[in-house]
């Protein structure tokens, strides 16, 4: 077995959202994870405020990425490259964190690579599962996006199988928890209340499950829409609202959906491993009806630990260095972030697609970080 100090040693910056995220990754092993979360600055406004978001990050950076630095052991100068989300997410937010990794690429003299945020959720498996399999179906499941996804080689080639076409599912867990009140983030806290209610208490719709309807693509809007009138209606009544069978019967409606359109994907493609990642992905029920449902069909079920499913520095990293490793062009200087960049890009090349470490001649070799 090689060396494990031959292997790529990446640096990983995640500020898509609201998490001010670095990690540090010596080829599929995690050396650091951290994070500064302004989540409980945007829980007054029930969502992610995108300028406070991008505020945070910009008083988080510099200490988060010393704090990684020194969780790992490791010295700046050592790094093979950095990396970092250059989309989809928040475009002030993603500016900073790009600010940033252009800023200590170009003091370090190391190569930059701008990455995918859907791709590097898929890839932050190898920290946990070791390499991953190609083919391999990855559901991703959070805020912001519900996907099916089939990736043949995560460096480039990631092919979308369907998505959401309105509210993402962690959208929805969020808006049914404010109806509810039941606060902000709502994923945990619904998860929370769900087990020790009664899945079965209420049938809540359950979006493009029809023979004609898209077979992978998602929507939670009226399953949504269908909870808050029940409350209303209970509301209106003078009953009072059963919150945890409600929890309980519309996070059900939500995982069932989700893992049957992912076992369908795998069976349609002849996918045997499915990947699950994404802040939803925490899920415990998710993760229960997944294992079930795999199990059934012979599938062999992938799932990050719950820290590595939402957004986190080690994932940006851990694409990084598999960049490294395959020897792909590093990204040019003028990245900019693209707060819809398609997943079927993985990273952000530069113009030049020549050595992966070329662009870093044209700056000094010298380590000007200090």
């Amino acid at each position: 077995m090689a060396d494990s100090r031959d292997q790529p040693l990446v640096l990983g910056i995640e500020t898509s959202c609201d998490e001010t995220g670095v990690g540090i990754v010596r080829g599929t092993t995690l050396l650091a994870d951290a994070i500064a979360s302004s989540v409980d600055e945007h829980a007054r406004y029930g969502g992610v405020v995108p300028e406070v978001a991008s505020r945070a990050h910009l008083e988080a950076m510099v200490p988060t990425i010393e704090r990684a630095l020194k969780e790992a052991g490791v010295s700046a100068k050592d790094l093979d490259g950095i990396a970092v989300t250059a989309g989809p997410g928040l475009a002030g937010a993603l500016l900073v964190g790009v600010s940033a990794a252009k800023a200590y690429a170009y003091a370090l003299g190391k190569p930059l690579y701008g990455v995918n945020h859907l791709a590097s959720h898929i890839c932050v498996d190898q920290l946990e599962h070791g390499a991953l399999p190609e083919p391999t179906m990855a559901l991703l499941v959070s805020g912001g996006h519900s996907s099916l996804l089939l990736s043949t080689d995560i460096t480039s080639d990631v092919r979308p199988l369907g998505a959401t076409i309105d509210d993402a599912a962690g959208e929805a867990f969020d808006k049914i928890a404010r109806v509810l009140n039941l606060g902000f983030p709502g994923g945990p806290v619904i998860d929370r209340y769900a087990k020790e209610g009664d899945p079965n208490a209420i049938t809540f719709p359950r979006g493009l499950t029809g023979p004609r309807d898209a077979a992978y693509d998602f929507s939670f809007s009226g399953l949504k829409t269908s909870v808050a009138r029940w409350i209303e209606a209970k509301r209106a009544a003078g009953e009072e609202v059963p919150v945890r069978d409600v929890s309980a019967s519309f996070q059900e409606a939500v995982v069932d959906v989700l893992t049957r359109k992912a076992v369908r994907a795998c069976k349609d493609e002849g996918v045997d491993h499915l990947m699950i990642g994404g802040g939803v992905a925490a899920n415990t029920r998710l993760r229960a009806l997944a294992q079930e449902r795999c199990e059934a069909a012979g599938i062999r079920l992938r799932v990050p630990r719950p820290k590595l499913c939402t957004d986190n520095g080690a994932m940006v990293a851990a694409l990084g260095a598999e960049m490294v490793a395959r020897n792909r062009s590093a990204s040019d200087w003028d990245l900019s972030a693209d707060s819809s960049l398609p997943v079927t890009e993985p990273h952000v090349p530069g113009h030049s697609h020549t050595h992966a470490h070329d662009h870093v001649h044209e700056v000094s070799k010298e380590n000007l970080y200090s």
